[in-house]
């Protein structure tokens, strides 16, 4: 399957309006069929979206759609960028307000089911600081009262995809430096 212009239909709406391709090129280049362009260009369909501009967007040269437009049987090939996403990686992540007094539950969690987790791992995993880690382990947390371990998946503060990631790369940690992996920790939930 070919890649698809960002914003298909708005893309198609600037092709029509600014270039002489035909719809077949267009509805094959955003993915739409023949018919669903021809509505666009009739008004029927996709009123009131603002054209894409896709050379300027980066997604297809100027020359390729003067090559095209020259011949109807060349179909236009999106662009393919030398540059991934960008993903940002370092830096706390934002926990909403809501979600942030989850944390010390979150980081009890944790330290109860993965003390294989290095704390740099659980500040990665819940966007939190290690003095914060150490006061729930050691009970100094101001509200270490109330704290009760809940898992930081449902509370939404990371993915289980992320969690998984980093209790494998602790396991893989461990087995290189000869440890054993450390079973969970099981507390007596009406002590604790």
């Amino acid at each position: 399957m070919n890649a698809l212009p960002l914003m298909p239909k708005a893309t198609a709406v600037w092709l029509i309006e600014k270039t002489a391709l035909t719809f077949t090129q267009i509805a094959e280049f955003c993915g739409m069929h023949p018919l669903e362009v021809q509505a666009i260009a009739d008004g029927e369909v996709a009123q009131g979206i603002v054209g894409y501009d896709p050379v300027a967007n980066h997604q297809i040269r100027q020359e390729d759609i003067a090559r095209c437009e020259a011949n109807p049987d060349l179909r236009l090939k999106i662009l393919t960028t030398s540059n991934p996403i960008h993903r940002r990686s370092k830096g706390a992540r934002y926990t909403p307000v809501a979600k942030r007094n989850d944390r010390p539950d979150a980081i009890a969690f944790i330290l109860r089911n993965f003390p294989q987790l290095s704390e740099q791992q659980v500040v990665k995993l819940l966007g939190t600081t290690k003095d914060t880690i150490a006061k729930v382990r050691d009970r100094q947390h101001w509200n270490s009262a109330n704290i009760k371990p809940r898992d930081p998946v449902i509370l939404g503060l990371c993915s289980q995809t992320d969690l998984n990631a980093m209790v494998q790369a602790a396991n893989e940690r461990l087995a290189r430096e000869g440890q054993a992996v450390p079973a969970p920790i099981q507390i007596d939930e009406d002590v604790a």
